[in-house]
């Protein structure tokens, strides 16, 4: 499993455009400029966009003027957030054989040491925001 899928990219790498290119959230963003932009392939990046929009950190307006902008604060918008409305739980171990819970789960030497690296894994993806990485370009 990846910790880090590149959904999860596109969509922080979109995000960040946008609060780059608006920092004040007045203009609509073309998803055609983003996808040129950023590298983005056009149609993974509108099935992105519209998650984002769904779960309100993005907004939309059709038409010739129409395009996508922030919706939400870039600095309340953490990557471990986005990470889990594309990809789901942020996972390093699963605990899974085939499919199947794995029978050795309950007296695994490495799952808790596992878990530790994971949660701290998670308190760095919970501390940065989507601010901090337009900053640092």
């Amino acid at each position: 499993m990846k910790l880090f899928t590149k959904e999860s990219d596109y969509a922080v790498r979109a995000l960040a455009f946008l609060a780059r290119k608006n920092k004040k959230g007045e203009v609509y963003i073309s998803s055609r400029l983003i996808s040129a932009e950023e590298k983005i392939p056009l149609v993974f990046l509108r099935r992105l966009l519209q998650i984002l929009v769904k779960n309100r950190l993005v907004v939309s307006q059709e038409g010739v003027a129409g395009g996508v902008k922030l919706a939400a604060d870039p600095k309340k918008i953490s990557v471990a957030a986005v990470m889990r409305m594309i990809q789901g739980d942020i996972r390093l171990v699963e605990c899974m054989f085939r499919k199947k819970i794995c029978a050795n789960r309950g007296k695994c030497v490495l799952r808790k040491k596992m878990q530790k690296i994971e949660a701290g894994v998670i308190r760095e993806f919970e501390s940065i925001n989507i601010a901090d990485l337009v900053d640092a370009v």
